[in-house]
């Protein structure tokens, strides 16, 4: 698994994380685990999809530049501070016209209703937007080296470097449906 999920798998579903969305939702730590666990790297894929286009990435670059964390809050912190409608928002847009279709999935895998559902990733996608935002701005100013996420910010950071960072983020994954190599897509899409 690339850096950026590993990442944001790590800060989501830390017990500060969870123990903010099982307070927001209701729902035991357990349950929340278990759906951030195949929910965040199903959202990884979709922006990896949305961001292959120049429109696409272009978007997400827009999308990134109003979710950051200027004031260094925890990503417990950036859970409670949430807006739910904005969090829906964003995950609408991510997954665009199977929206219904993939949290139904996600219900089916977890044995929670498309409410429940609905309602933790629309308390998390804000937060998981700052996450993949904060990780762009440490790689660009060298924090994180960028050759981790595949990016060369020589030239500054631009719209490649958006799609490499996304990019990397489904490294490791399995080809689904016998599709072309969603890295090699983007890459290629780059040029």
């Amino acid at each position: 698994m690339s850096n950026l999920l590993n990442m944001l798998l790590g800060s989501m579903t830390s017990q500060s994380s969870v123990q903010s969305l099982s307070g927001k939702t209701g729902l035991s730590n357990a349950k929340i685990r278990a759906l951030l666990a195949l929910a965040i790297p199903l959202l990884m894929k979709s922006m990896t999809n949305n961001a292959s286009s120049q429109q696409g990435a272009s978007s997400l670059l827009g999308a990134l530049s109003q979710h950051t964390n200027p004031n260094k809050k925890s990503m417990a912190q950036q859970i409670d501070a949430a807006d739910a409608k904005d969090g829906a928002k964003i995950v609408n847009h991510i997954f665009g016209e199977d929206t219904d279709k993939i949290i139904g999935q996600l219900a089916g895998q977890t044995d929670l209703t498309t409410d429940q559902v609905s309602g933790v990733l629309s308390q998390m996608a804000p937060a998981m937007m700052s996450g993949v935002s904060e990780a762009t701005t440490q790689a660009k100013k060298g924090k994180d080296p960028a050759k981790a996420f595949g990016v060369d910010l020589s030239d500054g950071f631009d719209m490649k470097d958006v799609m490499g960072i996304l990019g990397a983020a489904s490294k490791g994954k399995e080809k689904t449906g016998g599709g072309p190599d969603l890295l090699s897509m983007l890459l290629n899409a780059g040029k």
